[in-house]
């Protein structure tokens, strides 16, 4: 059982480096793409300053997520939406230090991930433990990976958000965002002309798309993610193999975290967390999971 956790948690880094003739002829696996299609709209300006994240996975896992909720021996206390088996977390989570952070997968060519590398489960999992978004960054850099992948850091005791893109080697890109939304999905923007990278027509779709969309308000940003004018590359995903599970909207100067079920248009909240780090630590507790379901789609119900 050790060796199976062990390995899910390397699933992108291993199938990236097994070779096509060596898989089963009747399994279909892209390595070369996303395995899922989550993205962001990040901004930090004088009336708002919001992070909101579209968690994207496939048909299988709907149902099974959850949210972990721990408090560490050191007296740290984190959240994190988790998958089965997998360490917390490859998609979104916080701490009681008052630093969050939302996750996109890339897709770097297959020559540029490194057989030696650590992987991005393990770095995530660091993040949950960052003092401060400088500290969270250094635990980024420090880590040699294995295959890229995007972060985003957020400090809501200095208002700060910072978009950081990953590659093998070493390779890492930051930017600052400030008052210019900024829309990323599982394409490198910033650290592309550094990384051979898969050109996946999704996320250019996505990201021509969110271009033309109005992002002045916080509902703008959430019609943007709830956006399906697309037929073929929607934002909000809904089938038939990847969904949108949920989206989380971590709002800086409410210092809240909020997530919401089905199309973040129509605004179902299921959960709203405090981010202050006193008010986190007293409704914590010790350790403890919630199982967070996600609707099965009337569309695909037998």
């Amino acid at each position: 059982m050790c060796v199976q956790i062990i390995l899910v948690n390397f699933r992108k880094e291993i199938l990236a480096l097994i070779s096509k003739t060596e898989i089963d002829s009747n399994v279909v696996i892209n390595v070369d793409t996303p395995e899922d299609d989550c993205c962001d709209v990040l901004v930090v300006n004088d009336s708002m300053a919001i992070a909101a994240h579209n968690e994207d996975g496939d048909f299988d896992v709907i149902g099974n997520t959850y949210l972990l909720k721990c408090t560490l021996s050191s007296g740290l206390s984190f959240m994190a939406y988790s998958y089965p088996g997998e360490l917390p977390t490859c998609a979104f989570g916080f701490n009681s230090y008052g630093v969050a952070f939302t996750l996109n997968a890339v897709a770097p060519m297959k020559d540029e991930i490194g057989a030696d590398g650590i992987g991005r489960n393990f770095i995530s999992r660091g993040l949950l433990e960052a003092t401060d978004i400088d500290d969270a960054l250094l635990r980024i850099r420090s880590s040699e990976a294995s295959v890229g992948h995007n972060y985003n850091l957020i400090d809501v005791k200095t208002r700060q958000i910072l978009n950081v893109e990953t590659a093998s080697r070493n390779r890492v890109s930051v930017r600052h965002i400030g008052a210019t939304p900024f829309f990323h999905t599982n394409m490198y923007l910033h650290l592309h002309d550094q990384v051979k990278q898969v050109q996946d027509e999704h996320s250019i779709c996505k990201e021509k798309r969110a271009a033309v969309l109005p992002k002045e308000t916080k509902d703008d940003i959430l019609s943007l993610l709830g956006d399906t004018s697309d037929a073929k590359y929607p934002i909000y995903r809904e089938g038939p193999v990847v969904y949108t599970l949920c989206t989380a909207v971590i709002n800086l100067d409410e210092q809240t975290m909020t997530i919401i079920e089905g199309n973040p248009k129509k605004g179902k909240v299921s959960h709203v967390f405090s981010l202050s780090s006193e008010d986190f630590k007293a409704s914590i507790g010790n350790v403890s999971a919630d199982c967070f379901p996600t609707p099965l789609p009337k569309a695909v119900l037998p």
